[in-house]
């Protein structure tokens, strides 16, 4: 890896670090009315300015999203794996490594430890896959490919017959599934399937 791509890694992570550790009601995107107090996007609120599309630009949705995820997590074990999920598309998409995740993490206060897989995988075969079939998912996700999240609690994706993890973060699998609604990809845990 470059020094440029390193350094690029670098200002990736702070500036990710800074949307989530930036209160709802001091980002430029709430005081333009783009976003409510939970970050959720007000969609009423057009991006018509140049001042408004720089409030919400792609980088910062995904932030908001994470953001919003991380918001919930005091709770079900399925979160930790949603986040596992997000921080994964971070990865793959930024070029980040999991020692850059790991700062990522400690800055928020969440510990890497806390992604150690629980004996509970229910749908995974011993060669690592996920059994193949209809699932409803157990929090919301963003879209592989524009971040948006648009699947939601209990909406239905489909694990292909060939489904192995496709990466992990700090040892939890990551596997990629098909949004029924939207035919489109989305990352998954095994701790975040329902039947």
């Amino acid at each position: 890896m470059s020094v440029a791509s390193r350094a690029a890694d670098l200002v990736y992570t702070f500036r990710f670090l800074k949307v989530l550790t930036t209160p709802w009601e001091e980002t430029n995107a709430y005081k333009l009315g783009i976003i409510g107090p939970d970050g959720k996007r007000d969609k009423s609120q057009p991006l018509d300015t140049s001042k408004r599309k720089d409030a919400y630009t792609p980088f910062l949705r995904l932030g908001y999203n994470i953001k919003r995820l991380l918001d919930r997590l005091p709770g079900t074990r399925s979160k930790l794996g949603s986040l596992a999920a997000g921080l994964f598309l971070i990865k793959e998409n930024y070029g980040l490594s999991d020692k850059h995740l790991k700062k990522l993490l400690e800055k928020i206060g969440v510990d890497a430890l806390d992604f150690l897989a629980e004996e509970n995988e229910w749908f995974v075969l011993e060669d690592k896959r996920i059994s193949p079939g209809v699932y409803r998912i157990a929090a919301d996700k963003a879209l592989n490919t524009t971040f948006e999240e648009i699947v939601k609690v209990k909406d239905k994706i489909r694990i292909d017959e060939k489904c192995y993890p496709v990466g992990d973060v700090f040892g939890l699998d990551i596997y990629e599934a098909t949004h029924l609604k939207t035919g489109k990809q989305i990352y998954i845990t095994a701790e975040e399937l329902l039947r």
